[in-house]
């Protein structure tokens, strides 16, 4: 007894100890605010909340496997009305209703794609106002595709169009690159990959869809941050099915697919089979907000050597979004059953939509799920928007300290040394553009800055959104 008393003890001063190291590491901390707001330009804002208004108003919502090339194509008109600049200066290429324009740069080395998608998904629900109104109400642009993603779209051109005006050459080549398949996974992204690759073109850095200037990330840390993601998560669409030889409501059998679909549902909503640990990009993320903090959080933000493996089972019950930062995520989206009500479904069906974490990526994640569905008798079907082989890329996929540099000292020069950006973890599809090429980018980055900064500085070129975006090469590339 008294040997394990001595080992208790023994534990209790080193936990002691590092408790008081992650102490002192904090109190050494240089405490640093955030105090940047946009500077107003009533002018502007309104001229660029009047063209996305128009964007959004043009339907785009885009169906697998249904081109509608002539609905997309009228959307091309409209964005030749708003940018003419854009489309007299630069070269266009249309494949199958994805644009792809080339803007030629001094040098010709670095290549850049500048990526946002033009169709939308489908709106459904009740909305405060009409999805396709394109309404400008309470200092903001309503409907679908103000955020996913024709802000985007609106940001590049709009930036191209006034550099352009102001008879600015870009230092390396610049494309604009926009499908009109990416809701679906289609296949419009390959499609100017597979230009690209046969123009020779071997792309230094993708731009494309990312985080946006958020206030207050986390709770407790104050101010406007300019989120930068720097690595998505893969994606796959995974269908359950369950089958029996049917019958009648009257006299229902015992565990009908229905019933073992629930039960597998169940499963997975109570238990956690996936592993949890803190991306080196979320690690990044916190250390960079730890200063910012009151000392409680910053204690914890700052100290994740010794506060990690405590945060890691309660980040998710804090926030979703947080959660599904440290593991492969699964979401039930659909179900189908019998078409009658008292009849029992010779097959019944529950689809999820799966993203993985790079350190259980798809071929783990899949078969973890595979293995809960069999215990319940499921087959499963994985609808899978890359190979294997771009997969594994994928799931190996980082972004280093010298890119992430590059990008905060370009932010830095946007707007101003007082801005914060910080490293960040999106929760989206993997971009198509980036799983089909053979020869990808040395790096992609996801950025954004708000309506009040300047769309371009001198030798820096910008794109600017009002909601969520920004691309911005560092002085000299």
């Amino acid at each position: 007894m008294r040997v394990v008393g001595y080992v208790l003890l023994a534990a209790l001063g080193v936990l002691v100890l590092l408790l008081l190291a992650a102490v002192i590491r904090t109190l050494c901390m240089k405490k640093k605010t955030s105090d940047y707001t946009p500077h107003p330009d009533a002018a502007r804002e309104r001229e660029y909340a009047e063209k996305l208004s128009r964007m959004v108003a043009y339907e785009t919502v885009s169906h697998p496997d249904d081109p509608e090339l002539e609905k997309f194509r009228g959307f091309h008109k409209l964005l030749a009305e708003l940018y003419p600049t854009v489309h007299e200066k630069l070269e266009k290429t249309e494949i199958d209703g994805n644009l792809l324009f080339f803007w030629e740069g001094k040098n010709h080395d670095r290549p850049l794609v500048l990526m946002s998608h033009q169709d939308v998904v489908p709106a459904e629900g009740t909305w405060e106002h009409a999805p396709f109104s394109g309404d400008i109400a309470d200092g903001k642009v309503w409907g679908r595709g103000t955020s996913d993603t024709k802000a985007s779209v609106m940001a590049f051109f709009q930036a191209v169009e006034e550099l352009l005006k102001e008879g600015y050459t870009p230092k390396c080549d610049v494309y604009l690159a926009s499908s009109c398949t990416e809701e679906w996974a289609g296949d419009g992204a390959p499609k100017i990959v597979k230009e690209l690759q046969r123009r020779g073109v071997e792309l230094f850095l993708v731009c494309d869809e990312g985080g946006g200037i958020i206030s207050e990330p986390i709770g407790g840390v104050k101010g406007n941050f300019a989120m930068v993601g720097v690595f998505e998560k893969g994606k796959g669409d995974v269908k359950f099915t369950a089958r029996s030889s049917g019958g009648h409501a009257s006299a229902p059998t015992k565990n009908t697919p229905i019933a073992r679909l629930a039960a597998f549902v169940n499963d997975v909503e109570t238990h956690n089979y996936f592993r949890r640990e803190f991306p080196p990009e979320v690690a990044a993320m916190f250390k960079s907000l730890a200063p910012y903090a009151a000392f409680p959080l910053k204690l914890v933000m700052g100290n994740l050597w010794l506060f990690a493996p405590v945060l890691k089972p309660v980040l998710g019950k804090i926030s979703a979004q947080a959660g599904a930062m440290l593991q492969t995520t699964v979401a039930f989206t659909m179900q189908s059953g019998s078409d009658a009500c008292n009849v029992l479904p010779q097959e019944a069906t529950v689809s999820a939509n799966m993203r993985f974490i790079p350190h259980q990526g798809e071929k783990e994640s899949l078969e973890i799920i595979r293995k809960i569905a069999e215990k319940h008798g499921l087959p499963v079907l994985a609808r899978l928007p890359i190979d294997p082989h771009l997969a594994e890329l994928c799931d190996e996929g980082r972004v280093d300290e010298y890119e992430t540099t590059a990008l905060d000292k370009a932010l830095s020069e946007l707007l101003g040394e007082k801005t914060s950006s910080m490293p960040s973890f999106p929760v989206r599809t993997t971009p198509r553009l980036e799983e089909e090429t053979t020869n990808p980018p040395a790096f992609t980055l996801r950025c954004s800055t708000p309506f009040g900064a300047r769309v371009s500085r001198s030798r820096t070129f910008c794109v600017v959104s009002g909601s969520n975006w920004v691309g911005a090469p560092p002085t000299g590339w």
